[in-house]
């Protein structure tokens, strides 16, 4: 399975999704910043599971439809930054979609996250990934499940891969840094957090028109997948 995730800053990028599709053939398209009202039904035979309609800066699934089927999707909101109460760019955060592979015959979690920004504190940032990670176990009892996405989290990571294993996730970086705006700020912001899925490979692509390069996600379900057990967020 190939799981994209591409940041579009503002939606300045959505231009480059049908060759981004054509070149990388992912299975899954991960997006965060996009215009929900722009955002065509289909991308290079990739279809459109939901976008979310109460973002400034929305987010967008979309998934290979002669491979799979779409059996749920929820648009779900996260504790708030300052940041988000003044200027109110994003009511969810994240958006999951249960998908069955038509021909294994067995069903997963793919979702597309969006952390709050860098005038946020890093607990609130470890406070939204526990709360989606509890969101999507409750998506799915014991599914494989991708959580894919622009955490925001360039300094202290080892920190925050820590706390992940802890709640029975594994979080995954890139092989190159993914934000390339400012100078001070440079660094990997875009990340991979799954469970039940062996992680052969996560790339970053080459720049496009965002400030964050995309990142390719290769995974496939494990044979066994492991139901975590996480503490809901205080």
């Amino acid at each position: 399975m190939k799981v994209i995730s591409y940041n579009l800053r503002k939606h300045r990028a959505a231009g480059e999704l049908a060759s981004l599709a054509d070149r990388h053939d992912p299975d899954v398209l991960c997006l965060q910043e996009c215009d929900s009202s722009d955002m065509p039904s289909q991308i290079h035979g990739l279809r459109l599971a939901e976008a979310t309609a109460r973002n400034r800066l929305g987010l967008a699934v979309y998934y290979r439809e002669n491979t799979y089927r779409a059996l749920d999707v929820r648009a779900m909101r996260l504790k708030k930054s300052l940041h988000d109460r003044v200027l109110k760019p994003a009511e969810e955060r994240l958006l999951g979609v249960v998908l069955r592979d038509i021909d294994h015959g067995r069903e997963l979690i793919v979702a597309s996250f969006h952390a709050a920004p860098l005038t946020a504190l890093n607990s609130l940032r470890r406070h939204q990934i526990r709360t989606a990670l509890v969101e999507l176990e409750q998506m799915g009892p014991g599914l494989p499940a991708l959580m894919v996405g622009d955490y925001n989290y360039p300094v202290f990571k080892e920190a925050l891969g820590q706390k992940v294993r802890e709640q029975g996730y594994e979080l995954n970086l890139s092989d190159a840094r993914t934000y390339t705006r400012y100078r001070f700020f440079r660094g990997h912001y875009d990340f991979a957090t799954s469970v039940g899925f062996d992680i052969e490979r996560v790339r970053t692509l080459p720049q496009g028109r965002s400030d964050h390069k995309p990142i390719l996600v290769t995974a496939t379900p494990s044979a066994v997948p492991m139901s975590p057990t996480l503490p809901a967020p205080a």
